[in-house]
C-alpha cells in the first residue's frame, strides 16, 4: 500500500518550482502512469466503511474496542479520533494524486488544509488516550509514538509549506500519509500476529492474555514502522537517483535547486541549471 503512496516520479518529489510550473507538467502524468491512485481511494473507502459504521451510534457497547477501558473520556476521544482520521484519509487521497495537484491547485490547497487539521487533532486524541490501553506497555508505547510522530511530520509538512519550500513539504507530508494509513496496515498485521503468537483464536480455545497482549502490541509497532522505513528507503533511492543523474550530465540535481518563493529570473537560472549542458559551455541567463 505503502509503495503505491511513494509512487511519484523524481520531478514530483524533488522539484521545488512553482504551482504554476506544477501545471505546465500536468499533461505528463495521466492516470494511467499513476495505477495506484484509483486503488487506494477504493481501499480507503472500503476501510472507512467496514471501520466507522459501529460508531455512528455513539453507543460504546457496538465499539470494536472491547473491553472498553474504565476512564469516562476514552470513548468520546475515541470516536472523535476515528471521525477526524477518516476524514484524514480521504483527504490524503486528493493530496497525493499528482494530476489534482498540478490541474486544480486550489482543490490541493484546501485539501491540504483539511488533512492537516484533522491529522494534528486525530494524534493528539491517540495521544491522551494510548496510555489507557489495556493491552500492556508495549501497545500504550507504540501508539503514543505513533501519535508523535503523526503530529510532528504533519507539523513540518504544514510549515515547509508555508515557507514555499515544496520539495521538503513533500517528503514530509508523504511520511505523514504513511503513518496516517498504518491503522489499514494494522488490519493486516493483525492476523498475521494472532497466527503466530495466539491461533487459538481461529481453533476457538482459551487464550493466554499475555499472549494477546504481546500480538496486539508487536501489531502497534510494526503497522507504522514499516510503513515510515519503506517510505525513508524510497526517499533515500529518489535522493540517489537524482545525485547520480546530476554527477552524469555534470549538473548539480534538481533537487538541490530551489526557487522558494525567489524573483522569476531565479526560476529562470535554476530552469538553465538542471538542463544538460551544450557540447560548448552553459549559458545562464542574467
Amino acid at each position: 500500500m505503502i509503495t503505491m503512496l511513494a509512487d511519484m516520479s523524481t520531478d514530483e518529489l524533488s522539484r521545488t518550482t512553482s504551482p504554476t510550473a506544477d501545471r505546465r507538467l500536468a499533461v505528463q502524468t495521466p492516470l494511467v502512469r499513476r495505477p495506484w491512485v484509483v486503488p487506494l481511494v477504493l481501499l480507503t473507502v472500503i476501510f472507512i466503511g467496514y471501520a466507522v459504521p459501529p460508531y455512528l451510534a455513539l453507543d460504546p457497547a457496538r465499539a470494536r474496542i472491547q473491553p472498553m477501558p474504565p476512564h469516562a473520556s476514552y470513548y468520546p476521544l475515541l470516536v472523535t479520533h476515528i471521525f477526524l482520521g477518516s476524514v484524514a484519509l480521504l483527504a490524503a487521497c486528493l493530496q497525493v494524486w499528482p494530476w489534482l495537484r498540478r490541474s486544480h491547485p486550489a482543490i490541493h490547497r484546501w485539501s491540504g488544509r483539511v488533512y492537516v487539521t484533522a491529522a494534528l487533532s486525530a494524534s493528539i486524541c491517540v495521544m491522551i488516550i494510548s496510555p489507557m490501553g489495556l493491552h500492556g506497555a508495549n501497545q500504550r508505547v507504540a501508539n503514543t509514538m505513533l501519535a508523535l510522530l503523526w503530529f510532528a511530520t504533519t507539523l513540518a509538512g504544514f510549515r515547509a509549506i508555508r515557507r514555499r519550500r515544496f520539495a521538503d513539504h513533500r517528503q514530509w507530508m508523504l511520511r505523514s500519509v504513511a503513518l496516517a494509513f498504518s491503522i489499514v496496515a494494522f488490519r493486516f498485521w493483525m492476523p498475521v500476529a494472532f497466527a503466530v503468537f495466539v491461533p487459538e483464536i481461529y481453533t476457538g480455545a482459551e487464550v493466554d492474555p499475555a499472549a494477546l497482549d504481546q500480538a496486539i502490541g508487536l501489531t502497534s509497532w510494526v503497522s507504522w514502522v514499516v510503513n515510515l522505513l519503506i517510505v525513508e528507503w524510497w526517499l533515500h533511492r529518489r535522493r540517489t537517483s537524482d545525485r547520480s543523474v546530476g554527477s552524469e550530465v555534470g549538473q548539480p540535481s534538481s533537487s538541490r535547486i530551489t526557487t522558494r518563493g525567489n524573483p522569476p529570473e531565479t526560476e529562470r537560472v535554476s530552469a538553465a541549471l538542471v538542463k544538460p549542458a551544450s557540447s560548448k559551455s552553459l549559458r545562464v541567463p542574467t
